[in-house]
């Protein structure tokens, strides 16, 4: 349904009690938020108040607009790489442009109904291009994390650690300790207290020494200057076709990171709530959101699993909180700004590193390794291509991949067997219905094969080859169908040659307990037709029965 939660929860009646717990999650949200929004920018290759200006859009529209009630949508770690790797190739016009296009496409999404599309990608995708994105983040903030001096970091992953292990010995060890210092006290407020943030506690720890013991570390304003205390005006991005030609790969990696993380942190939230989210409506909020961010020369956001969850914990119940939190950042923009140009790289560093660490949920990857191989295969190939390659490669060849070898599984378990030797023994699995096979003492010349799992073209050539095996060439053959529930066109053209093969050697063939979606099938290719009507039977023992009346007929 495309209608944002929001005017679902006016309509229901918005109370009080409501808006106090919303007012205080947002503030509280807001403020955890704040050295994020402006740790993703500087990491993404773009200045600090670009984040601060996706955050209050895009933030903004995502909770009006959007089809969750405690969704919270921002810049987020998982887009660093993208972006710092569009910054480098097209430049900040480049990613303007790709985040309005990525918009559109988000957009187009939601339109066309593909948010339960997009929520059939296999898990071991989702770990694994999650943990390649939580590596790269790593690997983009050592040269702030240890306060290297280097002219630029390499784009490229291999690139970037030869690059560091070549300038290690710039090292600044203020920088270093302040870094470490804020990833002790990032971890550590987290145990002791889950009201307090500790990212923030360790900014202003870490700017109140900066500034009172004059430290040799860079700062905000040291390498981007003053932080903007208004909001940008906004300005259409110029688009022609060469322009679309040139940016679409771009713009669709971020719109496919978009949805799978805005749709992904909404199933957390349901989780925790006991709601259930709107996709094709959160694809849509997620859409007018880029569009607007990009207006306003932002950069691509999403939803933000751990803002989300924070909102969650601190009582926030409705879209109002996340309108609060935009607005809390709007408020600290335009009036704090002079304070948070003070905060140090090192300091930003440090918590990226706990984000990363975070988001790269090692636990669950160390599991997926324990699977079967085919989900290991899927998990480390698409984590070597995100990290080593790009993500929309990652996620296609994970997703083909996945596809493959699911087809080659549901082959695996497809089989086609005789089964009169054992047509007397007891079904123990069976009720003793017409379907059942015990009791049935078959006439001479009457063979029964079952088909077990899909009929398709996975599984097609299993069923082609048991046609030689079926020597003597029986008078009536009974097909049990009753566990096909899936057959495509190649199942269906391999059921015809297999009833005509065996009617040129003058064998009856009867298809027994076909499901009625395959029945339908059957008919459409009028295989039906080719079998007879009166040969198509919903049970066992009417299969059974016409096979003896086939035989008096002859």
């Amino acid at each position: 349904m495309l209608k944002p939660e929001l005017f679902t929860v006016l309509k229901e009646g918005y109370t009080r009690q409501l808006f106090q717990a919303d007012v205080i999650s947002g503030v509280i949200v807001g403020i955890v938020a704040l050295p994020l929004t402006i740790a993703f920018a500087i990491a993404s290759g773009v200045t600090p108040d670009k984040g601060l200006v996706t955050a209050v859009i895009a933030g903004f529209l995502i909770s009006v607009l959007g089809g969750s009630r405690v969704q919270i949508g921002g810049p987020t770690g998982a887009f660093i790489p993208i972006v710092y790797g569009i910054v480098q190739q097209y430049g900040l016009d480049g990613l303007i442009i790709s985040t309005f296009m990525a918009g559109v496409i988000l957009v187009i999404f939601g339109l066309a109904r593909f948010g339960s599309v997009i929520k059939f990608i296999p898990y071991s995708v989702v770990v694994g291009f999650t943990s390649g994105i939580a590596l790269l983040i790593f690997s983009t903030q050592i040269k702030d994390f240890f306060g290297l001096q280097m002219a630029k970091v390499p784009e490229h992953f291999h690139e970037k650690w030869w690059a560091y292990a070549e300038n290690f010995h710039s090292i600044n060890f203020w920088a270093a300790g302040m870094a470490i210092g804020t990833v002790v006290v990032s971890i550590g407020m987290g145990r002791i207290t889950k009201k307090l943030p500790g990212s923030l506690v360790a900014i202003v720890l870490t700017t109140l020494l900066v500034q009172w013991l004059h430290l040799p570390v860079e700062t905000i304003s040291s390498r981007f200057g003053d932080i903007p205390n208004t909001l940008p005006m906004p300005s259409m991005p110029h688009l022609d076709f060469a322009t679309i030609q040139h940016l679409i790969q771009p713009a669709f990696t971020i719109a496919m990171l978009g949805a799978i993380e805005s749709l992904l942190s909404a199933v957390v939230s349901d989780g925790m709530t006991g709601n259930s989210h709107r996709s094709n409506m959160e694809l849509l909020a997620q859409g007018i959101a880029n569009i607007a961010s990009s207006v306003f020369g932002g950069i691509p956001a999403t939803g933000a699993i751990a803002r989300t969850a924070t909102n969650v914990k601190n009582g926030g119940k409705t879209p109002v909180a996340g309108i609060v939190h935009a607005l809390t950042l709007l408020i600290i923009m335009l009036f704090a700004g002079q304070w948070a140009k003070l905060i140090p790289l090192s300091c930003l560093a440090g918590i990226l590193v706990v984000v990363a660490y975070n988001m790269s949920e090692w636990h669950t990857f160390v599991g997926l390794l324990r699977s079967r191989r085919s989900d290991i295969a899927v998990l480390l190939t698409t984590f070597l291509l995100t990290v080593f390659f790009d993500l929309t490669l990652a996620i296609e060849v994970g997703i083909v991949l996945s596809a493959f070898l699911f087809m080659y599984n549901m082959a695996e378990v497809s089989e086609i067997r005789a089964m009169t030797e054992n047509i007397n023994e007891a079904d123990e699995e069976e009720k003793p219905d017409g379907d059942a096979t015990a009791g049935y003492d078959l006439p001479k010349g009457v063979a029964v094969y079952e088909i077990n799992g899909a009929l398709f073209f996975g599984a097609a050539h299993k069923f082609k080859s048991a046609m030689p095996r079926i020597e003597k060439s029986p008078k009536v053959l009974i097909l049990r169908m009753r566990n096909v529930h899936l057959i495509d066109a190649t199942g269906v053209y391999s059921l015809k040659d297999f009833v005509q093969n065996m009617q040129s050697r003058q064998t009856k063939v009867l298809l027994a307990g076909v499901q009625p979606a395959v029945l339908e099938q059957l008919e459409r290719h009028r295989v039906l037709f080719l079998v007879g009507k009166k040969n198509v039977t919903a049970q066992f023992a009417q299969a059974v029965e016409r096979a003896r009346e086939i035989l008096l007929e002859n």
